[in-house]
């Protein structure tokens, strides 16, 4: 992806991708709104609405050729990126959905079959951490020539969208911001914050406690290394990354 904002400075470029859109429609798509209550059925949490909109404003601002989304669930937040390209007639060449559940990724598929989108997308089951692992291993030997390269990944994505458990989600920044493209942009949602005193012997709680113990390091990590932005929204912050 090119650089879209030449005019503008590049520090200031996040504060503008994540900027309401007044042109876009504030109604839920309808697609997604019958996924959103299969979610509530079901037991599953989502983002709000209010993030979910920003970030198909960034989206549709970036016009991406390339997308990434990790912890795609049963395509929630990927019914209201799936409606904007639909409504808009424009989509991303390659649109990767990586999600841990086999289940979950044959619902994804259904969901790209209503939409055409196929041709053009690809589901990757499987646990996310090991993925990436996986996919840095198989670009470095890439890179030396050593071995074929069998990764499911594009080389390099302009979007990214991180979502996961609180406790595992900064590990899950960390492990795909390699993936962007010099212009690209990862987005997630700041994880739950703990509250109170954990007990040492509550798991639950003390996996929190270190997931957002490693959001704090993650943070200061790649502030050297890329723009930072933080979106406080309802239902949550939205934050973005972009390479300096």
């Amino acid at each position: 992806m090119a650089d879209p904002f030449g005019e503008i400075e590049r520090s200031d470029l996040l504060g503008f991708i994540l900027a309401k859109d007044s042109e876009q429609p504030q109604s839920e798509p309808v697609i997604a709104a019958n996924i959103h209550e299969q979610l509530q059925h079901m037991g599953l949490s989502t983002w709000s609405l209010s993030i979910l909109r920003r970030l198909r404003d960034a989206v549709g601002r970036l016009q991406p050729a390339s997308l990434l989304e990790v912890g795609a669930s049963i395509g929630h937040r990927t019914a209201w990126l799936l409606d904007d390209f639909d409504r808009k007639g424009r989509a991303p060449g390659a649109l990767t959905l990586v999600e841990p559940g086999g289940k979950f990724g044959v619902i994804l598929k259904r969901l790209l079959q209503r939409y055409e989108a196929l041709a053009w997308s690809n589901v990757v089951v499987g646990d996310p951490v090991q993925l990436a692992a996986e996919h840095q291993a198989w670009s470095l030997a890439s890179a030396t020539g050593s071995e074929l390269s069998q990764t499911p990944f594009e080389p390099g994505y302009d979007v990214i969208i991180v979502d996961g458990p609180s406790p595992v989600r900064a590990e899950l920044v960390s492990r795909y911001l390699p993936q962007l493209t010099s212009n690209g942009v990862l987005f997630t949602v700041e994880p739950d914050m703990p509250t109170g005193d954990v007990a040492e012997d509550d798991e639950a709680g003390m996996a929190l406690v270190s997931g957002f113990n490693r959001w704090i390091e993650v943070v200061g990590e790649t502030q050297t290394t890329h723009h930072l932005a933080f979106m406080p929204l309802f239902g949550g912050t939205l934050v973005a990354w972009l390479p300096v």
